[in-house]
């Protein structure tokens, strides 16, 4: 099992009476903002121990890399209008409180500071155009940052928490199993016959394998986040092993980053105790942006990531074969291929119909289907 990412597995989760909170003053933040806070608190962005200070987000824009050359491709930011902060300054401290996830945490003000939002979206996502929905959140956030420690002195419980595990908790469980080598694999949708595919290859060399879906706030025509824990479940009990994988929840918001959010998904895997990560085509893409294996390729520039992707490209059901196949395995023409069109699997669904067998399996179609509207609205 991988050491934690930086080297130690950060907790910043403490109790309110060891802190001297009485007085500070307090700042409401978005939920996204409180989902960084928790992910901070609990290890998943190690070696993080807060928002990032300049120095911190200079380097990560220019090189991909915290100031102490430590790979890091998404910076973590806390943005605040001036007006906002009464007075607060670099020395101080403050709480930030979230209704919606109960968040309550201390923050000590390292450096309030600017930044250029066009040089930001040009970096992280390697475009200035605002129909991309990373850099529309770029331009749309508050033109003063906070850089600073946090401490999480509470968070209250929420649905879906009985499939989430912290870090330390995954690394217990998977010592507790005998795995050494883990394999991750991430999901913002129920599973097609391809996902099986991919997974089960990619399981087939190592130990476990670490189902991690994403679950949060989704665009209307998104699968809702229950019907995708409840379609992974069929598809666990009826093709898997018990003791080769498991789910857990990851919550965060996604980015459309690319490549580098694809190093960032792997960084947070590694944090786990996964050995291994699944980068398929486009990873973490939107529209047309990047190419359909920059994913890929970004790896190259991270020896030092000390976690090992395992690529993917497409894949589709040949017919001749008789099986999933990807481009380096099946000599047949296209015209033999069946490409898993999610857009025509939610049309069927949508339809009340269940997808073909070689497409989805059964089990998990009917369970979706037991949703009266398994879809965001």
């Amino acid at each position: 099992m991988p050491k934690p990412h930086g080297g130690k597995l950060i907790n910043r989760r403490v109790k309110k009476e060891s802190l001297g909170t009485n007085g500070l003053s307090k700042l409401e933040i978005n939920t996204n903002l409180s989902e960084d806070i928790l992910n901070i608190a609990h290890g998943v962005f190690s070696p993080l121990e807060g928002f990032l200070c300049n120095n911190d987000l200079e380097n990560v824009v220019a090189e991909k890399r915290l100031a102490d050359d430590t790979p890091w491709a998404i910076p973590i930011l806390l943005d605040f209008d001036k007006n906002d902060l009464n007075g607060i300054k670099a020395g101080d401290s403050v709480i930030l409180t979230n209704k919606e996830n109960g968040v309550r945490a201390l923050l000590n003000v390292d450096e309030i500071y600017t930044y250029d939002k066009k040089t930001l979206a040009q970096a992280i996502y390697r475009t200035q155009d605002t129909n991309h929905p990373g850099v529309a959140n770029v331009y749309n956030m508050k033109q003063n940052l906070i850089g600073g420690k946090i401490s999480l002195i509470a968070s209250k419980t929420r649905e879906y928490d009985q499939y989430n595990l912290t870090p330390k908790e995954t690394r217990i469980l998977f010592k507790e199993k005998g795995w050494r080598e883990i394999v991750a694999f991430q999901t913002r949708n129920p599973p097609h016959i391809g996902h099986e595919y991919v997974q089960k290859t990619a399981l087939t060399f190592v130990d476990g394998l670490f189902i991690n879906p994403i679950i949060g706030k989704k665009k209307s025509g998104d699968f809702r986040d229950d019907v995708i824990l409840s379609s992974y479940e069929a598809l666990m009990k009826h093709y898997y092993l018990k003791d080769r994988a498991v789910m857990s929840i990851l919550r965060t918001s996604m980015k459309y980053a690319g490549p580098r959010e694809a190093i960032h998904h792997a960084i947070m895997r590694k944090n786990f105790g996964c050995t291994h990560f699944i980068v398929g085509r486009d990873h973490a893409g939107v529209g047309n942006y990047y190419g359909p294996y920059d994913a890929h390729d970004i790896f190259s520039e991270f020896p030092d990531l000390h976690i090992i992707p395992v690529f993917f490209r497409s894949f589709s059901r040949c017919t001749k074969c008789g099986s999933v196949v990807n481009d380096k395995i099946c000599p047949h023409d296209p015209k033999d291929h069946i490409n898993f069109s999610g857009k025509k699997i939610r049309e069927l669904l949508r339809n009340g119909e269940i997808p073909p067998e070689d497409m989805m399996r059964k089990e998990v179609a009917e369970m979706i289907l037991k949703f009266k509207n398994p879809f965001v609205e």
